[in-house]
């Protein structure tokens, strides 16, 4: 990386350099710079408003970069190790889906594991190609599911040994990671591009002792979630690419379902975020390291918790832990990640990233503070101290290894009618059910839906989470294949 070049945010210094050009709009946006929209003006501030854009020639093209965005896009690569870097405004999922859609073509069959976010297989119905999956270990104790073993990657390459890609978490929602080297040099022997979903691992590329990433690891391509611990606004993120891969043709891929109208607020920010992690992101994430370590020891000396870490890495399945994640098991003092959840935000005021139906998540970031740590560690002691029970019949596991009947896609656009949930038992699911976050579908079109699968959904709705996916709000009733 050359740290001279990294202290240059182009996208900023356009955006600043425009603003005191005195231009009159007669373009979009509509609001023009706020004065026709007092209110939102008034809310968000003039300087936002200033800002919020349309591309232009001194401001360039998100879609067709030749100035200053080009300029961000070869600072980003700089960055992060890549040999090229793509801006992403449409979210991670959008990365996501340009990674799976850039290697793969309808019938192209894609080595996955299950747990994989929504956008994912969003990807293979947009795309119609074929996921293979290798189903993930699960630690029955915390509910979990693991990263993928090199042995079953093994089997599921020598068992497919046409498939174009393999898709590695790095890391997964709970911080676990797969030996991402060792399947990324096992799939390049098979001539398999490797994809990393790199949504919760913007850290890996700056922070000391944390692990690889995904490029340095040897992956093709990751989509990196630059605003979940990376400082920049929601929904913007970066696509990574290898020299394996056209920068034109990934390019168009994004083309088809980006945006052509590019938020100047998400472009610099993302320029200013990169500059700050390129700079300082090692100091910024040991200070993130050590605020989870601290935030884990304490609510561990509560006794009923349980908030893991390396100790779980058995050198396979759990290759490496992500230490600047707080996760935290709640079954043993008889309450679902996600009654934890409820009783933070609703009693303490405290806002976590999710709960499941055994965890708690909370993410620390660069703009965390000690004694915002000192306050969750406190409320949980008091939410044991309240409302500790028997946890006799609480469910024991949070994966379930899906039945894979038919492709995503086929299903999906495949003739369906609703029954009520209950009634789907043994049929064919035409669409997903989902808790989100974390948003990692619990069914998904092709898969069978099944008596334990219909438990479990019934569980989590009971215990309160919020359940996304179907057609059907209140997801009731299921729309089933028909056969």
């Amino acid at each position: 990386m050359d740290v001279l070049k990294q202290n240059k945010a182009p996208i900023y210094e356009a955006l600043q350099k425009y603003k005191t050009m005195r231009v009159v709009p007669f373009d979009v946006p509509g609001h023009k710079q706020g004065r026709g929209n007092p209110e939102l003006r008034e809310f968000l501030g003039d300087n936002c408003l200033s800002v919020d854009v349309n591309s232009m020639k001194p401001l360039d093209n998100l879609g067709h970069p030749v100035s200053v965005i080009k300029e961000a896009e070869e600072l980003a690569a700089d960055a992060f190790g890549a040999h090229h870097a793509f801006l992403m405004v449409n979210g991670t999922t959008s990365a996501v889906q340009a990674m799976i859609m850039s290697v793969c073509k309808r019938g192209d069959k894609i080595i996955m594991p299950r747990n994989v976010h929504k956008s994912a297989i969003n990807a293979l119905i947009i795309s119609g190609a074929i996921p293979v999956y290798v189903n993930p270990g699960v630690n029955r104790e915390l509910g979990i599911p693991l990263g993928m073993s090199m042995n079953e990657v093994k089997k599921v390459i020598d068992a497919n040994p046409d498939a174009k890609a393999i898709f590695v978490n790095n890391p997964t929602y709970y911080g676990i990671c797969s030996d991402l080297r060792k399947i990324a040099e096992l799939a390049h022997r098979h001539n398999m591009f490797v994809l990393a979903d790199e949504a919760h691992g913007t850290h890996f590329y700056f922070g000391d002792d944390m692990p690889v990433s995904a490029m340095a690891a040897g992956a093709d391509m990751a989509a990196v979630s630059m605003h979940k611990t990376g400082g920049s606004l929601s929904q913007s993120s970066f696509l990574l690419i290898s020299s394996c891969l056209s920068i034109g043709h990934v390019r168009q891929i994004i083309n088809l379902t980006q945006t052509t109208s590019g938020s100047y607020l998400l472009l610099s920010s993302l320029d200013i975020s990169r500059r700050n992690l390129a700079l300082d992101g090692e100091n910024i994430f040991a200070k993130v390291t050590s605020l989870a370590e601290y935030g884990r020891e304490e609510i561990n000396k509560i006794g009923g918790y349980y908030a893991f870490s390396k100790e779980l890495s058995n050198g396979d399945s759990v290759y490496d832990f992500d230490r600047t994640k707080l996760s935290v098991h709640t079954r043993d003092i008889g309450l679902a990640g996600v009654e934890v959840y409820d009783i933070l935000r609703d009693d303490y005021g405290i806002q976590i990233e999710f709960g499941d139906i055994g965890n708690i998540l909370a993410i620390i970031s660069v703009g965390d503070r000690a004694l915002a740590l000192e306050r969750l560690v406190s409320s949980l002691s008091e939410i044991k101290r309240l409302y500790m029970r028997d946890k006799t019949g609480m469910f024991d596991h949070e994966y379930i290894n899906p039945e894979v009947v038919i492709p995503p896609q086929k299903a999906f656009y495949s003739n369906q009618h609703s029954v009520p949930i209950r009634a789907g038992a043994g049929f064919v699911s035409g669409e997903f059910v989902m808790a989100y976050p974390p948003g990692i579908p619990i069914l998904a079109p092709g898969e069978r839906i099944t008596a334990e699968i219909i438990d479990y959904i019934s569980y989590s709705k009971a215990k309160g989470s919020f359940l996304t996916g179907t057609e059907d709000m209140m997801i009731e009733n299921i729309r089933i294949v028909e056969e």
